[in-house]
């Protein structure tokens, strides 16, 4: 999640598939009128500068959103907003000292857990008073080759398992990607689980019922962790080029898997590898994620990143960075219900699940000065 890195950044959305002769599913395109009615949905606010995750708070009545203040000479403070989720107005501005990427909420102990990319380490936020509470080492720096002290791995996705007092968190590395396992009480690291494949591990998911989390690789595969054990339990190869966010059908064996197809990411892995791509990406895949078995194939707008599911209502929400709009679609049947424009890059989601809307963090665009803040948009569905 960090500019420097190719794939730190959550500019980079990943995840390709191929389609193997499995049927995919068709995406009706909404109708002019109906564009026009999701479009003034959508209100939007520019609030800080380096947004990236977000989460709402049910219980605060509150958005949380990352900023990590961007980079250079323009950069602003590290922090974590509290908006007010009907007008976007910032009411809190929470001092971190690390930079604030990714974001998960566990609500009922009142804690925003906040990855520090850059630094491999976890900041603790009380939601109840606003103030940073702690920071969570998730590793020490090691001298490499050239002499100098550096993180090996970075940090993108959070999981909270608040009941367990649990917190996973993913380290990236292409020489072997890790699973960091933190007691929310004592606020340390208990377990470092190795597994997850030489690549980047971008997706994260938790299944708190079943005691598993599921992990996605740049090596087109899905990695499960059980969390009594500790250990890896299973790695499918999926259809999937470059697998990237990660969503769970909690009802069922559903795994959705957005599928951006970045040429960037191609020239990459061809470079590094000898890797040929076979298919575009710009889609979601619906995976069996007992089996790896790929269920239905959902095209999108270009570059998908975000995604969500609300499973009562059956609506998937999907952020696609390049399209510049978030896509519905129905999670059962896999057809487009709607569309909103959220130029330029949407990001990361969140949802008020009572009031039915969605809230989006949006980057600039590389037109957009240096030093501008950047937005959150509010969806009402």
């Amino acid at each position: 999640m960090h500019p420097r890195s190719l794939f730190r950044s959550a500019a980079l959305a990943l995840a390709v598939s191929l389609t193997l002769g499995t049927p995919s599913a068709l995406a009706a395109e909404p109708t002019t009128a109906a564009a026009a009615a999701t479009n003034a949905a959508v209100q939007r606010k520019a609030v800080a500068q380096g947004l990236y995750e977000l989460a709402f708070s049910p219980k605060q009545n509150a958005v949380f959103v990352a900023s990590s203040g961007g980079f250079g000479d323009a950069a602003g403070p590290s922090q974590v907003l509290r908006l007010n989720p009907d007008t976007l107005a910032v009411e809190t501005a929470i001092p971190l000292e690390r930079k604030a990427f990714g974001v998960v909420l566990d609500d009922a102990n009142n804690r925003l857990y906040v990855g520090n990319t850059v630094d491999t380490s976890v900041t603790v936020v009380d939601t109840t008073t606003n103030k940073s509470v702690g920071i969570v080492q998730l590793m020490e720096k090691k001298v490499g080759k050239d002499g100098k002290a550096s993180y090996t791995h970075d940090l993108r996705e959070l999981v909270v398992d608040g009941a367990n007092n649990r917190l996973y968190v993913t380290g990236h590395s292409g020489e072997g990607s890790v699973l960091f396992v933190v007691d929310t009480k004592a606020l340390k690291v208990i377990n470092t689980i190795a597994g997850l494949g030489n690549a980047k591990a971008p997706g994260l998911a938790l299944d708190t019922k079943a005691k598993r989390v599921y992990t996605s690789n740049l090596l087109a595969e899905v990695v499960t962790v059980d969390t009594d054990s500790g250990k890896v339990e299973q790695r499918f190869k999926v259809s999937a080029e470059q697998p990237m966010n990660i969503a769970l059908d909690p009802a069922g064996k559903r795994l959705f898997v957005t599928d951006q197809g970045s040429e960037m990411i191609r020239k990459y892995q061809a470079s590094s590898s000898g890797f040929e791509s076979k298919h575009p990406g710009q889609r979601v895949l619906v995976l069996d994620r007992t089996t790896g078995k790929e269920l239905a194939s959902i095209p999108t707008d270009a570059g998908p990143l975000g995604i969500l599911l609300d499973a009562p209502r059956k609506r998937l929400y999907v952020t696609n960075r390049d399209g510049g709009t978030v896509t519905a679609y129905n999670s059962d049947t896999y057809k487009q219900v709607a569309t909103y424009a959220v130029p330029t890059h949407p990001n990361s989601l969140a949802l008020d699940a009572r009031k039915n809307v969605l809230y989006v963090t949006v980057k600039n665009g590389d037109s957009e000065p240096k030093g501008s803040e950047e937005s959150v948009a509010r969806i009402a569905l």
